[in-house]
């Protein structure tokens, strides 16, 4: 009873905040307030993160943050288990867009409002166009956005990290911009995939080493794969599966 109430309460506010945050970011974008650091378009997405969170009674501990350098540009590779994976990281990583499946762009006001934020759609069944997608995404990274990718592609079931597809390696070298892995753990105890019942807990996220691209050209894809995979499969490692 007491998760049901958590998870209907946890609903109304994501529902109530989403419509309402996202028509002012449309409303911002129309009169032509400018997409910057500290404006409407970065304030209103933490405080909707956060919300979420405090309503479904989730603390997110950041680890790392130290290592990323001031005003720096980055690509972020997560892994993903949960839909909580994502306010945590809305609410804690530095500015940033993400990319994110085209279905969500086709929700009625949450849609718009993404869209306004600079998150770059990506059909994930279609990989031409998933690489058109992310050719948009390097001229954002290029442009001084930071971005947010899942790797992996749809969430897991389990903390393992899974193989990486090869579009965020390809994205992260025509960007010429510094990879940093993430690792999160807790949101599948909060709510793992194919459930609708949340529970309260706490989130870790842990911003790993930065990767360069210096240097490196599509030939080198799978390499830079591979590394980003063993490192973030190290962390998981050592800070929880091998204890």
């Amino acid at each position: 009873m007491i998760a049901a109430l958590r998870t209907l309460f946890t609903m109304l506010v994501l529902l109530v905040l989403t419509v309402v945050f996202a028509a002012l970011l449309v409303l911002a974008a129309l009169v032509g307030i400018p997409n910057r650091s500290g404006s409407i378009y970065d304030v209103l997405p933490r405080v909707w993160a956060r919300a979420i969170l405090w309503a479904a009674g989730i603390t997110v501990r950041v680890h790392g943050l130290d290592r990323l350098a001031a005003n720096g540009t980055f690509i972020f590779l997560c892994n993903h288990v949960s839909l909580f994976d994502i306010p945590a990281l809305v609410g804690f990583l530095p500015r940033n867009n993400f990319v994110a499946k085209a279905e969500l762009f086709k929700i009625p006001i949450f849609g718009q409002g993404i869209r306004v934020l600079g998150t770059v759609p990506i059909e994930r069944a279609n990989q031409k166009a998933a690489f058109s997608s992310y050719e948009t995404a390097a001229a954002r990274i290029q442009g001084g956005s930071s971005v947010v990718v899942f790797p992996e592609g749809t969430r897991g079931r389990e903390y393992p990290i899974r193989p990486l597809k090869k579009g965020p390696f390809v994205l992260a070298i025509k960007a010429g911009a510094p990879i940093v892995p993430v690792v999160v753990y807790g949101t599948i105890e909060i709510l793992p995939k194919g459930k609708l019942l949340m529970h309260p807990g706490i989130i870790d996220v842990y911003v790993l080493d930065q990767v360069s691209t210096t240097g490196l050209d599509y030939a080198d894809r799978d390499t830079l794969a591979h590394t980003v995979h063993d490192n973030m499969q190290a962390a998981m490692n050592v800070l929880y599966l091998n204890r």
